[in-house]
């Protein structure tokens, strides 16, 4: 973290504890931000799996973010890495083994949440659905545009379009996606090293930005187009409070809620 950024993280801070201070005295309308949760509660349980996201409902998120991969049979699996790290170990490339050699044991465990098994997108897609909580879907990889196809199907037969919005490194995957699901939220995965996301309003896409990306321009060029922004990913409380401090649509964190 650079200086400059760290010295605007601060101010915001500051910023936003007299805002609140403000608050107490002066009522007044304040922008909700939903928050997300970043692979579901997972700076408590294990990443991207069904604890992970039963307790981002519980916890009080408005919704979670999950990635996604296809096994070699073709099953949609929610996975950040291209491996899957078995209990005794074993690390298998997901794209070339399939679900029933993935989940022959549980996951090596990462923090709390006891044996769990990969979890498939359907799975993920109903606790979403259950506790009507908002899907942040990011495609890892190409996708093909069949595989697109039979991927947001399910997710319209299992919940709801209108609360999944997908998400992606790659533009090829948004345009894709774009093109075979008009009306579905699309949203460029933005890092701070990537190149410029002007392209999005081309396209009508929104951003969901790394928030050392983060800045009021952007900001400002996405909703003057009626464009959403979203951010992570805000694990700690002077973070939290510098995204605050942005017009920001969501606020993505392993923590918070």
């Amino acid at each position: 973290m650079t200086a400059s950024l760290f010295f605007k993280m601060l101010t915001a801070a500051v910023m936003a504890l007299f805002t609140a201070i403000g608050g107490i005295f002066v009522p007044g309308e304040k922008k909700d931000i939903c928050m997300i949760a970043h692979r579901g509660y997972s700076g408590v349980y294990h990443q991207n799996t069904e604890i992970a996201f039963q307790k981002a409902a519980e916890h009080g998120s408005g919704g979670a973010e999950t990635d996604v991969r296809v096994t070699k049979d073709g099953v949609f699996v929610v996975c950040h890495n291209e491996e899957a790290v078995l209990k005794d170990g074993t690390e298998l490339l997901i794209a070339e083994h399939t679900f029933e050699e993935l989940t022959a044991q549980p996951l090596k465990a990462q923090r709390l949440g006891g044996d769990q098994y990969l979890c498939t997108f359907k799975r993920y897609l109903e606790i979403m659905r259950d506790n009507n909580m908002i899907c942040f879907i990011e495609l890892k990889g190409s996708f093909t545009e069949a595989q697109v196809r039979e991927m947001f199907t399910m997710a319209d037969e299992v919940y709801d379009l209108s609360k999944c919005i997908m998400q992606s490194f790659d533009f090829d995957n948004l345009i894709r996606t774009h093109e075979a699901f008009p009306e579905l939220g699309i949203m460029l995965t933005y890092g701070g090293s990537d190149s410029n996301y002007e392209r999005c309003f081309e396209y009508g896409f929104s951003i969901d930005t790394e928030y050392t990306a983060l800045t009021e321009e952007m900001v400002e060029e996405f909703h003057s187009r009626g464009l959403e922004v979203a951010v992570w990913t805000a694990n700690d409380p002077l973070t939290l409070a510098y995204c605050k401090s942005f017009d920001v649509d969501y606020i993505e964190s392993d923590f918070f809620a």
